[in-house]
């Protein structure tokens, strides 16, 4: 176990180094001069000896594979250059604006598993039941009303309506409650819909039926057999989604001004922000190995099989 665990903490390392790859080479492709871009941020018109000297000091004068190495010796070290807008460093930037980020996207996970979890699980073993329709209701819904529109949909009915949340910023819990739902809205909806498919699909398989004949507490077979055995292609879709919920949010932050990284991000891109777009993609990469190696764990945990799958596939 401790080999796979190893070889997958190594396994990230190229995938990491091929992000950082595919990060300068959308860069160098793209058409905007980062050197024209670093004005136009400023609204400034420079001239050609400025345009120059701007690329000696973005290194842009230097061969491809000097640029690239030297890009990732700053990206290890957390050094991503310096906002165009605000002239600050691009981390500190982001170090400032993702509490925000991680506050709202941890309400939006902790409300998708403590709901969807339940849900999904009671629509599987009461099937055609009340619970059951009701879930299948909340998963069209789900599947079907865009998050900006179920936004402003939770915006009119619950602050200008009702008047029980504010409608956007930052400050108490309060401002949480509505970005928070409109995060996790649509997952909710698809792993309520997937969990419940999983227990209906595992209630008839042979290993439930020899359980009963056994006489074992139907409780324990429920929980012990069939919800461990359903919800694992579940963790596996949340782990998956844990860094969509970190920077994926940014269509919730601009709806609620959420004060967060992804409003920061698409101010970068209006901006051609490109140090603070380039810290982005990274980022987001990063997060997302990040939680499919935390959720490669929780696998191996719940079902140790995997290793023994793992070194028969070798």
């Amino acid at each position: 176990m401790g080999s796979y665990i190893v070889k997958r903490i190594f396994a990230i390392i190229p995938i990491f180094l091929f992000a950082t790859f595919l990060t300068f080479g959308m860069i160098q492709l793209s058409p905007v001069d980062p050197a024209e871009a670093y004005f136009a941020a400023s609204n400034t018109h420079p001239t050609e000896e400025m345009l120059e000297q701007k690329r000696q000091e973005l290194g842009l004068d230097q061969s491809l594979l000097v640029q690239y190495v030297q890009t990732v010796i700053n990206i290890v070290q957390l050094d991503f250059g310096d906002s165009y807008i605000s002239n600050k460093p691009v981390w500190d930037e982001v170090v400032m604006r993702i509490p925000a980020t991680v506050q709202l996207a941890a309400l939006g996970f902790l409300l998708t598993i403590c709901i969807s979890v339940p849900l999904g699980f009671l629509a599987g073993i009461k099937k055609d039941s009340l619970i059951d329709h009701f879930s299948r209701i909340l998963s069209f819904l789900g599947a079907s009303i865009p998050s900006f529109w179920l936004g402003y949909l939770l915006v009119l009915f619950f602050s200008v309506k009702l008047d029980l949340f504010p409608v956007e910023g930052t400050g108490s819990w309060l401002h949480l409650v509505l970005p928070a739902i409109t995060l996790a809205f649509p997952l909710i909806a698809l792993y309520t819909r997937m969990l419940r498919a999983n227990v209906l699909e595992n209630l008839y398989q042979p290993y439930v039926l020899f359980a009963r004949m056994r006489g074992i507490n139907e409780y324990w077979i429920m929980t012990k057999h069939v919800l461990r055995i359903a919800i694992s292609p579940v963790i596996t879709g949340l782990g998956m989604n844990l860094g969509m919920f970190l920077t994926g949010t940014v269509i919730v932050e601009m709806v609620f001004s959420w004060p967060g990284f992804g409003r920061y991000f698409v101010d970068a891109i209006f901006n051609r922000d490109i140090p603070v777009i380039q810290c982005y993609v990274l980022l987001a990469a990063s997060l997302f190995l990040i939680c499919n190696l935390i959720v490669d764990l929780i696998q191996l945990y719940v079902d140790p099989r995997i290793v023994q799958k793992g070194e028969t596939m070798q």
